[in-house]
């Protein structure tokens, strides 16, 4: 018997350029950024294709990581991923 995956919150960054994108994953290399780069999900009709996302939980702590660091991005939008 397979386990079945549930969808679990989610919170994405969206972004205008890839540059933008890229520039948050290099900060995330560097350390202090929490998350990992995705696809734009489909429930999100925004940006350039590719969005951060982090676990619900961490909404706070990539807040913060952008901001400290002026990283640029579109939005952030809550959904249910897998």
């Amino acid at each position: 018997m397979s386990a079945v995956r549930e969808k679990v919150p989610k919170v994405v960054a969206t972004f205008t350029s890839t540059g933008d994108a890229l520039a948050v994953e290099a900060a995330a290399r560097e350390g202090g950024v929490p998350g990992r780069m995705i696809p734009v999900p489909a429930a999100v009709s925004a940006g350039c294709g590719l969005a951060w996302c982090v676990d619900a939980r961490e909404r706070g702590d990539l807040e913060r990581a952008l901001e400290e660091r002026a990283l640029p991005f579109e939005a952030l939008h809550e959904v249910e991923l897998y």
